[in-house]
């Protein structure tokens, strides 16, 4: 069998973004594909360099397959049924073939010493050949590492990286790649473990896969009784919620929008960006879902996480930040991989980072005001933030600005960015009635009403009954369904009514789901990138919301249940959906996607619109 290895990595292919499942520690994860191909995974953080960046380029860039044996020149055989073990992270995949049945169990431990990601293979019936190969390259697949054996371990070292990979199968090293050859029966289990550790450092201890699976399983289950939620929709909301944890980097509390850099949200185009960052508006509706489903202590996390990457300077407020409040997040290209089924550059870091999005003022403060209200301990400098964050508003909230979507073309007065502004502004007001904070309460009183009017004033189309993207516009902006939700006004006005008409009717597919906004005509000077985009599963989300808000509760329900059957068989959503495709696209998973997922359950399930 030892002869096949070129062919095996020139059929090396990612596969379609939906065939991906997440496992992780919570300060990093990886994907592994239904062939059992872990195609992506980045050491020791979610932003560290990729040691598997097989799925933005080739075989060549690094993967790690683990599965049944196959002849030279055949596919890999995908599993036939795969399945996260219970409410957990833990990732069952099994196989029938000829010969028997196999399962493989692919996880990583809650993070006590080096960071590990564990493969257990078990026989169910039969005698199964199995292998496994491993093809290590750090720095997105730029650099090979010197493999050696170390004391009986495999080790694998460049630079300031070493990855080591213990087994008690017997290895072999061919083609710059790690290959283990076995059978197993029932009752069978061999486990392969790899671990990072700094390669100036002693090496890590040797792994314990049994222990570290109990243990595992122990932590997502206790984790999940916290759960508040028991309604009809429970399945996909804990599913949902569990994903919004593994997007967590635990020591610091940071929430990543996706642990994936540069899957297109167009096929073969340029929108591809690093989405391994805490942007402050995903992570403040992150935390707002947590808060609003029993998890109070990651939205403590959060609100601490914030405070030190603010710091003293409020004025300079970015929309992302490193995992741990960096602040330079400078973008570049990786011309050596070629991307996502051709989809390049690959990007990683995100120029974005220094825009302009007076929204996040908005964002920030309700979720500090949720906070408050829902009781999370006291504290003083959050409020003192707060109040901050409205003295650069009251200076600056009728600039024009990038808006939610980050457009690269000029700033505008994007009506969203000034609806966010008014709830910062009507957030803080809240706060210094309720005695907690103080301010100049009638000034900041007129400073809200100031805003509102500007908005109904300037972007209001009135012929057509309805909000537009940005003063002076003729398109239209998903974000609007958002005026509603947010109470800038109230769902039974006719403008709000109009608008979610309008919406529905010039932003969706012919699926029925929803456009951020058109990126043709008009719009194609403000979105400032070519090609095409799908339908963004969040604006479709918030349609189904508004839905609800006005009284159509059986449409809001048919529409979210249309949603949640877009979610990959493991319960998992990706930032869009290509209906020409039929397809996901965009980074994966992404908060951005679960997160109103779970805000519209809740929302349907109090309004008792739901079947059976």
């Amino acid at each position: 069998m030892r002869g096949d290895v070129a062919v095996r990595l020139e059929l090396h292919v990612a596969g379609r973004i939906e065939d991906y499942a997440l496992i992780g520690d919570m300060q990093t994860a990886a994907l592994v594909c239904r062939d059992g191909t872990v195609d992506w995974l980045c050491l020791p953080r979610f932003d560290s360099h990729a040691i598997f960046a097989g799925l933005l380029g080739t075989g060549e860039h690094g993967f790690w397959r683990l599965g049944p044996a196959y002849a030279p020149g055949a596919e890999p055989p995908t599993s036939a049924r795969r399945t996260y073990r219970g409410d957990s992270l833990i990732l069952e995949s099994e196989w029938d073939t000829p010969r028997g049945t196999v399962r493989v169990t692919d996880f990583m431990p809650p993070r006590d010493g080096a960071p590990q990601l564990i493969r257990i293979v078990e026989g169910v019936s039969g005698r199964v050949p199995m292998r496994s190969e491993l093809r290590m390259r750090f720095s997105y697949g730029r650099v090979v590492p010197w493999v050696h054996k170390h004391e009986g371990r495999t080790v694998a070292v460049a630079g300031p990286d070493s990855v080591w990979f213990d087994t008690e199968a017997e290895t072999y090293g061919k083609a710059l790649t790690t290959y283990a050859d076995f059978t197993v029966a029932p009752g069978d289990r061999v486990a392969f473990t790899i671990s990072w550790e700094p390669s100036h450092k002693e090496p890590p201890a040797l792994p314990e896969p049994e222990q570290s699976l109990v243990a595992t399983e122990d932590f997502w289950r206790d984790w999940v009784e916290h759960c508040t939620y028991h309604g009809p929709y429970r399945e996909a909301v804990v599913r949902s919620l569990i994903t919004l944890k593994a997007l967590t980097y635990a020591p610091t509390g940071g929430i990543v929008a996706a642990p994936t850099t540069s899957l297109p949200e167009d096929i073969g185009g340029v929108r591809n960006w690093d989405y391994r960052y805490t942007w402050l508006r995903d992570a403040a509706i992150t935390l707002s879902s947590l808060l609003r489903t029993g998890y109070r202590e990651e939205a403590r996390a959060w609100r601490e996480w914030l405070l030190r990457a603010v710091a003293g300077d409020p004025e300079n407020l970015q929309i992302m930040y490193g995992i741990a409040g960096e602040r330079e997040l400078g973008e570049a290209e990786l011309d050596w991989l070629p991307g996502y089924e051709g989809s390049g550059p690959v990007r990683v870091g995100n120029g974005a980072a220094h825009q302009l999005q007076l929204d996040v003022y908005g964002e920030v403060t309700e979720a500090l005001h949720l906070g408050h209200m829902t009781g999370l301990a006291r504290n003083d400098y959050a409020s003192v933030l707060q109040l901050k964050l409205i003295r650069y508003l009251e200076d600056h909230w009728n600039e024009p600005d990038e808006g939610i979507w980050e457009v690269r073309g000029p700033r505008r007065h994007f009506v969203h960015s000034k609806v966010m502004a008014w709830v910062a502004v009507d957030r803080t007001i809240k706060l210094i009635e309720s005695g907690d904070a103080d301010g100049p309460l009638e000034r900041w009183k007129q400073l809200r009403d100031d805003i509102h009017r500007d908005v109904c004033e300037k972007g209001y189309d009135k012929e057509r009954n309805t909000f537009t993207q940005s003063y002076g516009s003729q398109a239209l902006d998903a974000s609007l369904l958002l005026i509603p939700q947010m109470g800038f006004l109230p769902p039974d006005d006719k403008r709000v009514i109009g608008t979610i008409e309008a919406i529905q009717r010039e932003l969706s597919t012919s699926d029925g789901f929803i456009l951020r906004y058109p990126t043709d005509g008009e719009a194609e000077g403000v979105d400032g990138l070519p090609g095409d985009e799908g339908a963004f599963l969040a604006c479709s989300f918030w349609m189904a919301d508004d839905l609800a808000m006005i009284g159509r509760v059986d449409e809001a329900r048919k529409l979210f249940e249309k949603l949640l059957s877009l979610r990959n068989d493991l319960g998992l959503l990706a930032e869009e959906w290509d209906p020409r495709l039929q397809r996901q696209v965009g980074n994966f998973p992404q908060a951005f996607s679960h997160v109103p997922l779970i805000d519209t359950a809740l929302r349907l399930t109090a309004s008792g619109a739901y079947g059976g």
